[in-house]
């Protein structure tokens, strides 16, 4: 009796102590569900007014900015698949918090130790690539069978001690996105748009040139930490309500239309962030109107979007006098000196040359 009551304290003490780290996150929650609201009585828009919807539109609408902001980078590196390896080990961190919260009652909720395993995972994939010289999809196939086998061997092995079904992280549900973990999602958002921020130029010149930025005194095995380790952290925010399955789709599909239509870097960056959005808001709402999973309605409409980037690019292309550049060969920037990186000679002086 004892040893439980002391569990349920613990338990208690540890999601106190999460909720006050969390407590500006709520604020801004409790903002945005007023504002939602008060659309949904002006406009007279029944699913605003509920409070799942309210936070699954604002997960939705922070996962549309996250996912191409980093599926930008990836693909164009040719990385798109990362997000399927690292989808699938960060199931392995959810059925490992399901798994201690069956055993032990830990009282952790998944997300977070699908962030750590995830992140983790992250960084065995460069580890394997950097020590073993394999190719990239072959340390991302070694990671993801790994983390989806340890995922499955966890869930089997106590599965009658599970109360919660995982087939809300499989596929995504978004009347299953609690405040805390919107919250959680939110601190996620500001990490990786600050890291972007931060690290914007470095992490342009890796990943359009990745010998050159070598010899300029880059330490780009650092960047490309940086960069799988922000993956990481949109799959696990994704994955809330695209789940495990479809979360990579966020990543690449809106990134591959942009590239349909966009003529350089940045502006490939911000076509895609707004293709992602619409898909978001579109897949939301028909999944309210027809009762479907809101992910894989998302991802659909993220699809016809990309048809119709496609179908778009051929148009410019015909009767623009342009051709739609190939995946992986945008331009940097918008014009000639937007468009220029700086590298370090061995003298230490700068040089300017064109991409």
């Amino acid at each position: 009796m004892t040893g439980v009551l002391a569990t349920v304290l613990l338990q208690s003490q540890s999601n106190e102590t999460l909720d006050t780290l969390l407590g500006p996150m709520y604020w801004l929650l409790e903002q945005w569900a007023g504002l939602l609201s008060w659309v949904a009585r002006e406009a007279g828009i029944e699913m605003l007014g509920y409070g799942f919807m309210q936070r699954g539109i604002l997960v939705g609408l922070c996962i549309g900015v996250m996912a191409p902001l980093i599926g930008t980078f990836l693909v164009h590196r040719q990385l798109a698949l990362i997000g399927d390896a690292l989808a699938h080990t960060a199931f392995a961190g959810v059925a490992v918090g399901l798994f201690l919260n069956a055993v032990i009652d830990l009282g952790v909720t998944p997300y977070l130790t699908a962030v750590v395993v995830a992140m983790i995972a992250a960084l065995f994939i460069e580890l394997i690539s950097e020590v073993t010289d394999a190719y990239n999809d072959v340390s991302m196939a070694i990671v993801l069978s790994t983390g989806f086998a340890l995922g499955t061997t966890l869930i089997t092995i106590n599965a009658g001690g599970m109360t919660v079904s995982v087939e809300q992280y499989l596929f995504g549900n978004l009347s299953t996105v609690t405040s805390q973990s919107a919250a959680i999602l939110l601190v996620l958002f500001g990490i990786i748009v600050g890291m972007v921020a931060l690290t914007r130029n470095q992490l342009l010149y890796v990943t359009f040139d990745e010998t050159a930025a070598r010899v300029s005194g880059i330490p780009v095995n650092w960047y490309n930490r940086i960069m799988v380790m922000l993956t990481a952290l949109v799959v696990v925010g994704a994955m809330q309500i695209m789940g495990v399955i479809l979360v990579a789709a966020m990543l690449v599909v809106p990134v591959a239309g942009a590239s349909q239509v966009a003529r350089s870097f940045n502006e490939s960056l911000l076509v895609s962030i707004a293709l992602a959005e619409l898909s978001v808001i579109l897949g939301i709402a028909v999944s309210y109107q027809i009762g479907a999973t809101a992910g894989g309605v998302i991802v659909l409409c993220g699809v016809g979007i990309y048809a119709v980037a496609v179908a778009v690019g051929k148009l410019k292309t015909r009767y623009g006098d342009q051709e739609v550049p190939e995946m992986g060969s945008i331009d940097v920037g918008d014009d000639g000196a937007a468009g220029a990186m700086w590298t370090e000679e061995a003298d230490g002086s700068d040089v300017v040359t064109d991409d």
